[in-house]
């Protein structure tokens, strides 16, 4: 599921064993090589100074780094303590939950120390104050009870208060600053109004989008009613997210791909921006985040939104993707998720050459997409090994 941030339980815990073997380097296999990305060529670096801001947020800012900082989507809740799961089996459970939430979003932290400790949550979590009800079904995903389809239907959706809401929202990320201690950048997100649109008229996910795509062009008023909606409660959360302790927030709108250029254009971009300017008027330093899978297409348009970092995914090359984008626009990816899979040699060579391409400065190492259900503990934790290790 694009959508769902939190992950599944049938993935294994950390074991303390594990986390040794992978993070501790061996007789024959030690650190990683890190990326001299001047003079070419590889070199060794030793860790550097902390900073007083999170490298992530110094990189969204253009200022020098010594390596781009590095986090992964979907890295809390992929690899959850199975008690945890027997406990609370519903994903609503956990993800509504203070306690849970700061746990599992802390887990990557406290193994891998990301640059980026981001919120155990769903872009779908502000529905249920919308008055839409809906629930995240193990195995099959979000399930709309009551699918939109009419005026009448985007008349009753209200518009979002977070802090009546969603308070454990904003209670987790009060403990995650705490926690992380700016040591790193916590980040929030939300749903773009395009895609939560779509499932809620679709009643969850689709593979045609026939029904937000009929209401778009038998209906438009209808749809741009609703969209307006989402992007009027979007900017809210996320300036409630911002003023709760998240440091930047990353706007997922993972179904805007399915639509065309022109529609994109209507039915998308318009309130992207809207929600960027809205925010950017209360929280001007506030850094925000564009995904969008499969956005090749559409990749010139995501600028276009105002964001500060316009996020790849694996089809497009970083290369083409930062020539399209211009270089004073900050990136974000864009490894292949299925890289995890293979030889730790393999992920090394694909992370180096992300970063070559991408080149000095003003890019966030990431996965082009969440990671997946039953990848390798030991090679995400190499993923990180190799990523911390790198030196411009």
């Amino acid at each position: 599921m694009s959508c769902i941030y939190g992950g599944s339980c049938s993935i294994s815990s950390f074991s303390a064993h594990s986390i040794s073997q992978s993070r501790l380097p061996s007789s024959s296999n030690s650190r990683p090589p890190s990326i001299q990305c001047s003079a070419g060529g590889l070199v060794a670096e030793s860790k550097g100074a902390s900073t007083a801001e999170p490298l992530l947020l110094n990189t969204v800012k253009g200022l020098d780094v010594e390596r781009p900082p590095v986090w992964l989507m979907r890295q809390a809740g992929r690899y959850m303590k199975a008690v945890l799961c027997e406990k609370y089996p519903s994903f609503r459970q956990r993800s509504e939950n203070v306690d849970l939430v700061v746990e599992i979003s802390l887990q990557p932290w406290k193994v891998f120390e990301p640059d980026g400790v981001i919120l155990f949550s769903d872009i779908l979590t502000p529905l249920a104050g919308m008055n839409i009800p809906f629930d995240i079904v193990k195995g099959k995903g979000p399930l709309i009870f009551d699918p939109l389809s009419t005026q009448q239907d985007v008349d009753k959706v209200t518009e979002f208060d977070p802090e009546q809401s969603v308070p454990y929202v904003g209670e987790a990320l009060k403990i995650l600053r705490k926690e992380v201690d700016n040591k790193a950048a916590v980040l929030g997100f939300v749903g773009a109004p395009f895609t939560l649109a779509s499932y809620v008229v679709e009643g969850g996910s689709s593979k045609h989008f026939s029904k937000i795509k009929r209401l778009a062009f038998s209906e438009p008023k209808v749809l741009h009613a609703l969209l307006q909606k989402f992007t009027t409660s979007m900017a809210n959360y996320i300036k409630y997210q911002a003023d709760n302790g998240a440091q930047a927030v990353q706007i997922f709108d993972s179904w805007a791909t399915e639509l065309s250029p022109v529609d994109f254009e209507e039915f998308s971009l318009p309130y992207l921006k809207q929600i960027v300017d809205s925010v950017k008027q209360t929280h001007p330093n506030l850094p925000l985040i564009l995904y969008a899978s499969g956005s090749g297409g559409l990749l010139e348009r995501l600028p276009l939104t105002g964001v500060d970092v316009v996020s790849l995914d694996w089809t497009v090359d970083m290369a083409e993707g930062r020539k399209r984008l211009g270089s004073d626009v900050v990136v974000q990816g864009n490894v292949d998720p299925g890289v995890l899979f293979g030889s730790k040699e393999f992920i090394t060579s694909r992370i180096m050459d992300t970063v070559k391409k991408a080149g000095k400065g003003k890019h966030i190492l990431n996965l082009g997409h969440g990671i997946v259900v039953g990848t390798p503990e030991e090679n995400v934790a190499h993923f990180f090994e190799v990523a911390k290790g790198i030196r411009y």
